[in-house]
This record gives C-alpha cells, sequence and structure tokens, in this order.
C-alpha cells in the first residue's frame, strides 16, 4: 500500500556517503542480460533475510559532472516476507474466446453487449447540439475552443467554420435515435464503413468494440490484440460519462501521485487532502468492489498499490475547475508463493531501435479505477501462464553488492546528462525486492522467467532552459534502476530485459 513516508532516518541506519565530484566511468561493471542467463542460476540452503543483509533503509549522496549531477538516496528498503524466492518460467495465455469469456464474465456477468460502430454514432440531435455549441464559442470570439493552437504561419489548426459546415452537412443522413446492433464479445464480427456507394464490410479479425449496458451504468468496452504477431492483448473498460460540458473535449483520469509529487514554477499540483474532495466513496469500499471482480479471473492478483484518481476535462494543467469526479486507483499484480510481481509505470516490450524486427512481448498489468458509483476504468494487459519452478530458492547476492552496482549505474547511465539539462537531481524513496519477468525477444517472444530484481523507486528535479520542474518522488512508481538480485546484471524495464 501507497503510503506518505515521514519518518526521518536514523543516522545509525547503512549510510554511504560519496563525497565531492567525480568523473563517469566509461564503462559499466555489469551488462544487460536476458532469460538465457537464468539456466546457471543456484540454488541455496539460507533464508532471504540472512542472504541479502539489507538494511531497513538505505542513504546515500553522490554528485558528479560538477553538479549537474546529483544522486540522492533517502530510501526505504522492502523485503517479501518469505524465507525464500524461486525462479519461474512463464508464458503467454493463449488469446482465444475462453481468454475473453473469462474477462467479461468477471466484469459483465449480466449485461447486454452492443457493437459501438452504430451504438456510438451521431443523431440528429446530437449533430445539432454540436453545432449551436460551436457557434455559441464563436459567438463569444472563442475560435480554438479545444486549444488545437496554431501552425508555423499562425493559423489555427482547428477550423470552426468548416467544421459548422460539416456538421450540417453530415446532420442531414444522421439517424434519429442510436441504433443498437446486439453482439457477444468476441474477434470477427463485421461492420459498415462509409456510407451510400462508398460504404464497404470490414471485419475485426483481432479486435472488439463494444458496449456494454449494466445497473451501473454503460461502458466501452475493447479488446486489442497483436493477433499472431505477438503475445499481447489489452482489456479496456470505460464508463461512458454524461457530466462532461462538451462530448468532444479531451477527458481522463489522472493519478493523484503526479499532482502531489510534481510542481513547477507556474504550476503546485494538489495536495492529499485537496484530492480527497473529489472522491465521495470510502476506500475500504473501493477495494472490496475492485478485489470482487479480480478475484473471479483466478489469477492470483493483488494490490500492490493504490492511488487517488481524479477525472478531468479539457486541455492542459489539471486543476480544480477542471475536475469532474475522484476515485481511487488500484494497482493488481501477480502473487507467487508470497512475492508480488513488481509494481511499475513501465509496461516492457520496448525495442531497442527503430530498425528492430524483433517481435516485442509486453508485461502482465492490471489497474482498477472505482468511483462513488463502481468500477469507472480498467485496464488488463498480457495476462501470464505460470508453468513451474525453474530454480528453487535461488541464491540472492547481498544487499551491499547491489547498492555498489545501484551507485556506479545510476552514475553511467546519466552520463550524457550535462548535454540536454542544467542540472538534475534523482530524489530515490523506495527500493524494493520482488519478481519481474525477462524474456529473449530474438528466440521467443511469448515465453520467459520471473526473476528477483531490486527495483530503485523516485523522481527528479530538473532544470532546463532556466525552467525548474520538481518530482519529489514520495509516491512513485517509476524504477530508476532494475537489477537482477541473482546475478546484478542491469534490467532495462522498457525492454523487459
Amino acid at each position: 500500500m501507497k503510503k506518505k513516508y515521514t519518518a526521518i532516518l536514523a543516522a545509525a541506519l547503512c549510510i554511504s556517503i560519496l563525497a565531492g565530484c567525480q568523473e563517469t566511468p566509461k564503462n559499466a561493471i555489469v551488462k544487460q542480460k536476458g532469460a538465457d542467463s537464468a539456466s546457471g542460476y543456484e540454488s541455496a540452503e539460507g533464508k532471504i533475510k540472512d542472504m541479502v543483509n539489507a538494511p531497513k533503509a538505505y542513504q546515500n549522496q553522490a554528485e558528479y559532472e560538477n553538479g549537474v549531477l546529483i544522486i540522492d538516496s533517502n530510501a526505504k528498503v522492502v523485503l517479501p516476507e518469505v524465507d525464500s524466492i524461486n525462479t519461474y518460467k512463464v508464458s503467454a495465455q493463449e488469446v482465444n474466446q475462453e481468454l475473453i469469456d473469462k474477462v467479461t464474465n468477471a466484469f459483465f456477468e449480466d449485461a447486454e453487449f452492443y457493437h459501438s460502430y452504430s451504438y456510438h454514432e451521431m443523431t440528429k440531435e446530437q449533430y445539432q447540439e454540436e453545432i449551436t455549441r460551436l457557434k455559441q464559442y464563436k459567438a463569444e470570439g472563442n475560435l480554438d475552443p479545444y486549444e488545437h493552437g496554431r501552425d508555423e504561419n499562425g493559423e489555427l489548426y482547428y477550423n470552426i467554420d468548416e467544421v459548422i459546415a460539416r456538421d450540417e452537412e453530415e446532420m442531414a443522413d444522421a439517424p434519429e435515435e442510436v441504433v443498437k446492433e446486439e453482439v457477444k464479445p468476441s474477434f470477427g464480427l463485421e461492420w459498415v464503413s462509409g456510407k451510400g456507394e462508398e460504404s464497404q464490410k470490414e471485419v475485426d479479425e483481432d479486435g472488439f468494440y463494444g458496449v456494454a449496458e449494466t445497473e451501473q451504468g454503460n461502458y466501452d468496452y475493447r479488446i486489442l490484440s497483436s493477433g499472431e504477431v505477438s503475445a499481447d492483448i489489452k482489456f479496456a473498460i470505460d464508463k461512458i460519462r454524461d457530466d462532461v460540458p462538451d462530448p468532444q473535449e479531451f477527458t481522463s483520469w489522472t493519478e493523484g501521485r503526479y499532482l502531489m509529487d510534481y510542481e513547477r514554477e507556474d504550476y503546485k499540483g494538489m495536495t492529499e487532502e485537496e484530492l480527497k474532495e473529489f472522491v465521495d466513496i470510502s476506500y475500504e469500499d473501493a477495494e472490496k468492489i475492485a478485489r470482487e471482480k479480480i478475484e473471479k479471473l483466478g489469477w492470483d492478483w493483488e494490490i500492490q498499490d493504490w492511488d487517488y484518481a481524479v477525472f478531468t476535462h479539457g486541455e492542459g494543467n489539471t486543476t480544480r475547475d477542471r475536475i469532474l469526479d475522484g476515485g481511487y486507483l488500484f494497482y493488481f499484480t501477480r502473487v507467487v508463493d508470497g512475492v508480488p510481481i513488481s509494481c511499475t509505470d513501465s509496461y516492457g516490450g520496448g525495442l531497442e531501435d527503430m530498425d528492430s524486427t524483433l517481435v516485442p512481448w509486453s508485461y502482465e498489468r492490471c489497474e482498477v479505477i472505482v468511483g462513488d458509483d463502481g468500477i469507472q476504468k480498467v485496464e488488463i494487459y498480457n495476462p501470464y501462464q505460470i508453468d513451474g519452478v525453474q530454480t528453487e530458492n535461488a541464491k540472492l547476492m547481498d544487499f551491499d553488492s547491489i547498492a555498489k552496482i545501484y551507485e556506479q549505474m545510476m552514475e553511467v547511465s546519466n552520463a550524457d546528462i550535462a548535454e540536454f539539462e542544467k542540472q538534475r537531481t534523482f530524489h530515490i524513496t523506495k527500493i524494493t525486492l520482488g519478481y519481474s519477468r525477462v524474456y529473449e525477444p530474438a528466440v521467443d517472444n511469448q515465453s520467459g522467467i520471473l526473476v528477483p530484481v531490486w527495483d530503485f523507486f523516485g523522481g527528479f528535479d530538473v532544470e532546463i532552459d532556466g525552467h525548474l520542474e520538481k518530482n519529489n518522488g514520495e509516491h512513485s512508481k517509476q524504477s530508476f534502476m532494475t537489477i537482477n538480485a541473482i546475478d546484478g546484471t542491469v534490467i532495462d524495464r522498457e525492454l523487459g530485459y
């Protein structure tokens, strides 16, 4: 659970301070490795706490490049409450109708489903409402109501007169009311694009776009698959709202941590107390709703972290006048033998360069937002299949050795910072031991290994072109360094190996 760490770390705890400025070393002391090295992992007889001998907190401050780079580590160290950690073989669950039905039934047990294409087609009444609204904007002198901005010649990207004219033309052929086409969530559904002579039949071979009508409200429900190309699949659920002043405005859910931890000269974010004002459900009730849905999947997912979330409309910074609603955001991760897969911002599955021909496989993820009227938003990515233990009671490196790797690799990985920024200060606030999945995309992009890793979480202050932005990292889920707890190799979380 996410909590504010307000205790001052005692000086008696393990402290290692690097004094003065140091030159950046030319070579890293470790190299990145993938899943291929896991076959050589050793087993151990001792317990985790004895093997790693980690302190309750870790402090270190280092300055490099004449003060351009500062790494300030003042972090709580978190270990799972288990005696041993195994490594596990994992693979991607097969993307089939059984998987689709499992997720569908977990969230929409008694729902009726309709095709999105006809369900969201604008009616004559909706067109008229939009035309009236745009003409009102124009009469008020607001020719860029959605803040699209101007091009290099000073011309508005958004031409309000053209949009009004197009709406008036399309309104003539628009239906009087929404046409509902009942469907079953599945791939391969047909739909018709275009109108009249330009219409043609289309098939969503690897996707589903629907609307679920429930007693708790209506939801957009999308299932997106990479087909035979990749194992990646995403389930996305979004509650359809009727409280947005202008349906054409940009809307989104924003995590509270970005508002509580971040500030710059012209923007101070929001406090936790301010965020709470927009939440009209207790934490306990929200957690119960989220757990009941996820438990139906039967995938051993548990809540590893949580945050506030606010629903905003319009462009620009998140301010009180742009917030329409609030709720709790729950981060679920798989727990294997009492050890969780660490929850980070990274989605994995990246490519080393734009010319890569590899087909990536992203991480398993699950996020659920709950408000006072139930589920608001859900995103589920790439559920794993646990295929068995590879190494029992894996032998782990001691924490001091891991800390030395972290200290040098933070320096090495930020060696070019002075080329782009005047100054950067990292704030590392939490260090955790948990699982991460690694794989070898060049060999197999649908299977990998769960290995124990150390993640170093936090934020940073940065000064660019005279502008200072701060993020204290207090509630962060951004890991700035991930180190394999067994062999000390650095894992690139964006790549997944």
